[in-house]
């Protein structure tokens, strides 16, 4: 799937326009390198279970990769754990367990779930605490280029705390644009800083102590002294003091180890922006970085007008959902909404999903029996951008516009299904362009039902399928039972009803066999 991008029309590519939120503008999206795209997004915290307001950033920024890696170019994709921090270490500490084997835990728990939704995996998932000697390195660059300073003990040995010196950069704001102390413009960024910070976002716990030990109160910490309560398998040594990393400076770490001094997108969650990826920024250009070239932030998911979180009691986990609805429902009801626009999740957009699986499967599975061929997925992942409708490309290259899309993949459905019923055998190529495209445009969206992904069954599905299974049996020995007392009426009329019902019955020298038609 990622092919080369000159292999792409340089007017297509020249037509993909992306928001940034450091600008508050669309723009012509141009790569630091040609035909290459790089891309760092922030991360889970894994604390605890992920739930669905955690995945909608992560399918948002999917479909932002496919869509790249469709138009020809070459993504390397970067997301963090955050392994180690505050929230950690306490609730570790009050459930009795290692704080490493808590981290562990739910970093696989969400594997797991971006596994099941079918989300790429990243080309790189660098952890917080395989980076420590990067992360001690910045912050002596930050020391010694005079942007951050040693907090000392009485004595005047290092205490370990080092914090980022707000005073030293006056472009401190840029991002959120507070150097002029006005408030956010944009409405989605007056009300992320209304509601707060996000389910990942690890705000510093910092006690009266280390507040006090700050010369300005916009100081944010980049080391953190080791505690007496804390575990020493949660302390790391270094020059200015033993201790653990501040969580803002992980990313900028990380990000300079794996994609160098100038990317092309940081992502993230919308209220990800203040304080962290503003101090992310002032301490990576502070330390003589370039950074981030654009930034792209995903909105929140909401139940009934609140942002869905943990804290709010309102955090329905991936596994809950899953238990009652196919993962391909549950990708559809995230990925179907603008990601800079708050999605509500309630019954009725997983009910709108489940329609349109109805929808989309109708035609292809009946543009399978009227062309009698089947499509492979290779097939579908070598179609090239310029095979797809112009409609789709230019709404994907609008900021990735997924209703304009969504609404053409519907169009070429309907034209579909108004081929297969005309009847004509002089539509047969037109139903296989249109069949090609509607699978293509699904795989931009990360749900063609030919990728291996959609072909697991989930828990709900199995029991459904279990169920038919039952009772077509039971049918089918009716039937078997009637035939035998030559009272092949009924063997008939049950043959009928289950092929009303959708279901073909096949006679063999075993028995009857059945299958969905």
């Amino acid at each position: 799937m990622e092919n080369i991008a000159q292999h792409v029309s340089e007017d297509v590519l020249s037509e993909l326009h992306l928001y940034d939120s450091a600008t508050r503008s669309n723009s012509v999206f141009v790569p630091v390198v040609p035909h290459e795209v790089s891309i760092y997004v922030c991360g889970a915290t894994v604390q605890s279970s992920p739930h669905i307001g955690h995945m909608r950033a992560a399918v948002a920024f999917d479909i932002l990769r496919r869509w790249l890696m469709k138009l020809g170019y070459k993504v390397t994709f970067v997301r963090n754990v955050t392994d180690i921090d505050d929230k950690i270490l306490k609730k570790a500490a009050e459930a009795g367990e290692e704080w490493w084997a808590r981290a562990y835990r739910y970093e696989r728990e969400f594997t797991e779930a971006y596994a099941s939704l079918g989300v790429l995996p990243p080309t790189y998932e660098p952890r917080a605490t395989g980076h420590m000697m990067e992360m001690i390195q910045l912050v002596q660059r930050l020391i010694n280029r005079g942007h951050a300073y040693i907090v000392p003990n009485s004595d005047g040995t290092p205490s370990g705390n080092v914090y980022f010196d707000v005073e030293s950069w006056p472009e401190y704001g840029s991002l959120t644009h507070q150097q002029t102390g006005t408030l956010p413009a944009d409405k989605d960024e007056l009300v992320a800083s209304q509601m707060g910070p996000s389910v990942d976002s690890s705000v510093e716990d910092e006690d009266s102590a280390q507040i006090s030990d700050k010369k300005n109160p916009r100081d944010f910490a980049l080391w953190k002294a080791a505690k007496p309560f804390e575990p020493l398998t949660a302390s790391w040594e270094a020059p200015f003091g033993a201790g653990r990393p501040g969580w803002h400076l992980e990313c900028s770490a990380m990000s300079h180890r794996y994609l160098g001094d100038d990317f092309d997108i940081h992502g993230g969650g919308l209220d990800l922006r203040f304080p962290h990826h503003e101090n992310e920024i002032a301490q990576s250009r502070a330390a003589g970085w370039g950074f981030a070239h654009r930034w792209m932030h995903s909105a929140w998911v909401t139940q009934k007008g609140e942002k869905m979180s943990k804290s709010l009691g309102n955090g329905l986990s991936v596994g809950q959902i899953l238990e009652n609805h196919s993962a391909w429902v549950a990708r559809y009801a995230l990925a179907s909404v603008h990601y800079r626009s708050m999605l509500e999740w309630s019954d009725q957009s997983l009910n709108e999903a489940e329609a349109a699986y109805a929808r989309l499967s109708h035609f292809l599975e009946a543009a399978d029996r009227s062309l009698d061929t089947l499509l492979t997925y290779d097939e579908v992942r070598s179609t090239t951008v310029d095979y797809l409708p112009s409609d789709f490309i230019a709404a994907m290259n609008d900021d990735i516009n997924v209703s304009g899309a969504l609404s053409i993949i519907f169009q070429k459905t309907r034209e579909g299904n108004t081929l297969l019923t005309s009847g004509h055998a002089a539509n047969k190529e037109d139903i296989a362009r249109l069949r090609l495209q509607v699978h293509s445009m699904l795989d931009v969206f990360g749900l063609d039902p030919l990728d291996s992904q959609w072909q697991q069954v989930s828990s709900s599905d199995q029991k459904s399928l279990d169920a038919l299974s039952y009772l077509v049996q039971d049918q089918l020995d009716q039937r078997q039972e009637a035939r035998l007392h030559r009272d092949f009426a009924t063997a008939d009329h049950i043959r009928e009803a289950l092929s009303t019902a959708g279901i073909a019955v096949k006679d063999t020298a075993d028995g009857s066999t059945w299958n969905l038609r």
